[in-house]
C-alpha cells in the first residue's frame, strides 16, 4: 500500500513539474519571438504557443513578407517547432495607374501635366462625357485669364481612384487663389508650394486654403514670403517716463536684428519686440550706427533717435545737462559710420508754445473720421478733405476747419502726413501743431506702429520731431485668429498631458479610452494653419531595447493613422520613436514607467527663441563654458563699398 501511494504521488509530481516546464518555454518562445519581430519594425503576425510548437497566424501582404516571419521566428527558437498558419493576401491582377497631376502657375501663363482617369461609359445609349483632360484645362484657362494654358494632360481607361475628384477639385480652387505655385495631386494627397508677396497675404492664403481643403485628404502646403523692401529704413526709439520702446525697428539680417534688440533690452525695452529683417538698408553698418544710438539715448536717461535711411534724429529730453548733451552727442557723432547724418536738439526747460496753431482728426471705432482745426487756404482745405476721402471713405469723412494764412512753413506737409498715418490704425487720433505731429490710438496691424513711425519719419524729414503712441489690440487683427505653430504644438501636448493616448499591453493598439484624446487632438489639428511636426513615441525601460524602439515607432504611427482617420491635416507630420532613450522620469517605479510611456508632439525645424522671447535678465551673456549661440552669417543685402551719402531727397510739398 505504501509503495502504491509513493509511486502515485511521483507520478502527480512529474506531471506537475512537466505542465509547469512547457508554461515556461510557451511564454519564453513567444516573448522571444514577438521581440524580434518588432525590432525589425513587423507587427502584424499574431504569435500563439501551443506545448514545445509556435504557431504564426495573420495575412501577409505578400509572400516574401510571410517567408520573413518564418525564417526570424526560427532564428529565435528551432526551426523545426515553427508552425506557418499565415495568410498572404491575394495579388491584384492589374493594377490601375497612379493617377497624379502637377499644376505650375506663373506670371507669364500656366502649365499642367499628368495622367487623368478618362470617363468609364457604362451605357452604351448615353452621350459621352467630355473628356477629363479637355475639361480641366478648359477650367484652368477660365482662371488663367488672358495668359497662356500648356496642356500636356493625358488619359487612361480606369476608374478614378477613391478620393481623386475631391483632391482635384482642392487643387484646382487653390491655384485659383495663387498666383504663383507649383501642385501636385493624387488621390490621397495635395502638395502645394507658393510664394506670397507678403507675411500678411501668406497668412491669409493659409487661412483661405485651410478652409477649402476636404475632410480626410492630406495635404503639405508651403507658402512663402519674401523679405519685404522697407522704404524708407527706419528705426525710432525712445525712453521717457513710460519707459523705453521701439515705436520702429528694421534691420537688415538676423544677427543685426538680434543685435539691436539685445541693446534695447539692455536699455530697459521689457516684452516682445517686431523687428522686421527686410531689404533696403542704406549700409552694412546699420546694426552699427542703431546700436550706437540706442546707447547714447540710453546714457542720456530720455529721449528719442530715429533713423531713416542715413538721417538720424536724437531729441533730448527737457533737463538734460549741456555738458552730457554735448559730451553724448559727441561720441555718437564718433561711433557713426561715415554714411549717416546726425542732427541734434536739447529743448529749453522754459521753451515756449509756439502758438496756439493746431489741426486735428479723430477716427473712431465704426471707421468715421472728423476734422477740425485751421488749414492755411480753400486749396488745402480741399485736398486735405479729398485725402481724408480716399482713405476713409466717401461717406465717413466730415471736415470742419478755418483758415489761417499765418500758419508756419510745412503746414500741409505736417497734416497729410498726419492723416496718412492716422489711416493705419482702427481707430485713434491725430494732433498737428507748429512743434511736433502726434498721433495716437489702437490698431489691428501688428507691425502698425513701426509703420506710423515709418511714413512721419520719411514724410516730415530729417530733424522734425513727432509723437508716437499706438497700442496693437489683437481683437482687430484679422490674422489672429489663426493660432501660431508654437500655440498649436502647445495644445496639442496639454491635451496628451491632461488626458494621455494609451495603448494595449506590448501592442500599438490604441484603446477605446483615448478616443475623447484623440477627437480632441483632431479638432486641434483642424483650427491651426498647415504644421510639420513630429509625433514622437516613447516607453519605459522593460524589455529589450531593439523591441522598445520598435514598440514606440509603431504607436507613433498609430497616433498619425488615427489623426487621418479623424480628418486631421496630416501632410506635414511625421511619426519617429525613440524607444527607452528619452526618460522623463525614474524607470525604477511604476509611477516613473507610466510617465516615460508617452507620446509628444513638436514642431520640425522651429528656431530657437529670439532675444524678444528672453526675460531680461536671461538675456546675459553666456557663462564661460557655456555653448556659443550659433551664428547668423545671412548677408546684408545694403551696398558693400562705401559711397558718398546721397543727396537730400527733394522738399515734398
Amino acid at each position: 500500500m505504501l509503495t502504491t501511494t509513493a509511486f502515485l504521488g511521483g507520478a502527480v509530481a512529474s506531471i506537475v513539474v512537466a505542465w509547469t516546464a512547457a508554461m515556461v518555454i510557451e511564454n519564453r518562445s513567444e516573448a522571444l519571438v514577438r521581440s524580434r519581430l518588432l525590432a525589425e519594425g513587423i507587427t502584424w503576425p499574431s504569435i500563439r504557443a501551443t506545448g514545445l510548437q509556435l504557431r504564426l497566424y495573420g495575412t501577409a501582404p505578400n509572400e516574401a513578407a510571410r517567408f520573413r516571419v518564418v525564417n526570424l521566428a526560427g532564428s529565435v527558437i528551432d526551426a523545426a517547432r515553427v508552425r506557418d498558419r499565415m495568410e498572404v493576401a491575394p495579388v491584384k491582377a492589374i493594377e490601375a495607374p497612379r493617377f497624379s497631376v502637377e499644376m505650375l502657375r506663373y506670371p507669364d501663363g500656366v502649365s499642367l501635366i499628368g495622367l487623368l482617369p478618362a470617363a468609364v461609359v457604362t451605357d452604351p445609349n448615353a452621350p459621352a462625357p467630355p473628356e477629363p483632360d479637355k475639361a480641366l484645362a478648359a477650367e484652368i484657362a477660365a482662371i488663367a485669364g488672358s495668359v497662356p494654358v500648356s496642356d500636356m494632360l493625358e488619359t487612361a481607361a480606369y476608374p478614378a481612384p477613391e478620393g481623386w475628384e475631391a483632391a482635384l477639385e482642392f487643387a484646382t480652387a487653390a491655384l485659383k487663389l495663387l498666383p504663383r505655385a507649383k501642385i501636385s495631386v493624387s488621390a490621397d494627397k495635395v502638395a502645394i508650394t507658393a510664394i506670397s508677396d507678403s507675411d500678411a497675404q501668406k497668412r491669409r492664403l493659409e487661412g483661405e486654403i485651410a478652409k477649402l481643403k476636404p475632410p480626410g485628404l492630406a495635404t503639405e502646403i508651403s507658402i512663402s514670403a519674401p523679405r519685404p523692401v522697407l522704404t524708407p529704413f527706419t528705426l525710432r526709439f525712445l525712453k521717457d517716463a513710460n519707459g523705453a520702446r521701439f515705436d520702429a525697428c528694421s534691420a537688415d539680417t538676423d544677427a543685426a536684428r538680434d543685435r539691436i534688440l539685445q541693446a534695447g533690452a539692455a536699455a530697459g525695452v521689457q516684452g516682445s519686440v517686431i523687428c522686421t529683417v527686410g531689404m533696403g538698408t542704406p549700409t552694412p553698418s546699420w546694426a552699427d550706427a542703431t546700436v550706437a544710438g540706442i546707447t547714447a539715448i540710453n546714457t542720456l536717461g530720455g529721449g528719442s533717435i530715429t533713423f531713416s535711411d542715413a538721417d538720424v534724429t536724437l531729441q533730448a529730453e527737457a533737463g538734460v545737462s549741456q555738458a552730457l548733451f554735448d559730451r553724448v552727442v559727441g561720441e555718437l557723432q564718433t561711433a557713426l559710420p561715415a554714411t549717416f547724418s546726425l542732427k541734434s536738439s536739447r529743448p529749453s526747460t522754459d521753451a515756449a508754445q509756439a502758438g496756439p496753431a493746431e489741426f486735428t482728426a479723430t477716427l473712431a471705432e465704426d471707421g468715421r473720421a472728423e476734422l477740425r482745426g485751421r488749414v492755411t487756404d480753400d486749396l488745402l482745405k480741399s485736398a486735405v478733405d479729398s485725402f481724408a476721402r480716399a482713405r476713409f471713405g466717401a461717406d465717413k469723412v466730415y471736415t470742419a476747419t478755418r483758415f489761417d494764412e499765418e500758419l508756419p512753413d510745412g503746414w500741409a506737409v505736417r497734416v497729410l502726413a498726419g492723416l496718412e498715418a492716422l489711416s493705419i490704425l482702427h481707430h485713434g487720433a491725430l494732433t498737428v501743431r507748429a512743434d511736433t505731429v502726434s498721433v495716437s490710438g489702437i490698431t489691428g496691424r501688428q507691425d502698425g506702429r513701426a509703420r506710423v513711425a515709418q511714413i512721419l519719419s520719411d514724410k516730415l524729414g530729417q530733424g522734425q520731431p513727432f509723437k508716437v503712441d499706438i497700442r496693437y489690440d489683437e481683437a482687430f487683427d484679422p490674422f489672429a485668429a489663426l493660432p501660431s505653430p508654437q500655440e498649436c504644438v502647445a495644445d496639442l501636448n496639454a491635451i496628451v498631458a491632461k488626458s494621455k493616448i494609451t495603448f494595449a499591453p506590448g501592442s500599438a493598439e490604441i484603446t477605446s479610452d483615448a478616443n475623447a484624446t484623440m477627437v480632441a487632438l483632431t479638432d486641434v489639428l483642424k483650427s491651426c494653419p498647415a504644421l510639420k511636426l513630429e509625433i514622437a513615441g516613447h516607453t519605459d525601460a522593460q524589455g529589450s531595447t531593439e523591441g522598445n524602439l520598435a514598440l514606440s515607432q509603431a504607436r507613433a504611427e498609430a497616433v498619425l493613422l488615427s489623426l487621418q482617420g479623424r480628418g486631421a491635416p496630416v501632410g506635414g507630420i511625421l511619426a519617429k520613436g525613440y524607444g527607452e532613450g528619452a526618460p522623463v522620469a525614474d524607470n525604477g517605479t511604476d509611477e516613473g514607467r507610466e510617465a516615460n510611456r508617452r507620446i509628444e508632439f513638436t514642431l520640425i525645424g522651429a528656431p530657437a527663441p529670439s532675444p524678444t522671447e528672453t526675460p531680461a535678465e536671461d538675456a546675459e551673456a553666456p557663462a564661460a563654458g557655456a555653448a556659443a549661440a550659433p551664428v547668423d552669417d545671412s548677408p546684408s543685402i545694403a551696398p558693400q563699398k562705401m559711397t558718398l551719402r546721397p543727396k537730400p531727397r527733394p522738399k515734398r510739398n
